[in-house]
């Protein structure tokens, strides 16, 4: 949501507040992981985050921009599901 702002004040020639308002976000967006504890259950977290947006991603195409995904579009989505599955729920050790 925060980026698709920003879009939309370059892109639709939304007013400023659009800009500003994803800016933050994107900061905010940068700046919470960095304040989060270290830990072996965290890196897993955060890249299961970022799994997780790209099916979401896939999802906003179809839904909000009415673009239809190709197969491999759809394979990469399944691939990035399978592995968040495998991040989070794998059994270690």
């Amino acid at each position: 949501m925060k980026g698709y702002l920003v879009w939309q004040w370059l892109r639709d020639g939304k007013s400023n507040w659009y800009c500003s308002a994803g800016d933050i976000g994107l900061i905010i967006y940068g700046v919470v992981p960095t304040q989060q504890p270290l830990s072996d259950s965290f890196g897993r977290v955060y890249a299961t985050y970022g799994e997780i947006f790209i099916v979401l991603s896939l999802l906003w195409r179809w839904k909000i921009d009415n673009v239809f995904s190709d197969k491999f579009d759809l394979i990469g989505g399944v691939i990035s599901f399978i592995d968040v599955l495998v991040i989070m729920y794998y059994p270690r050790g």
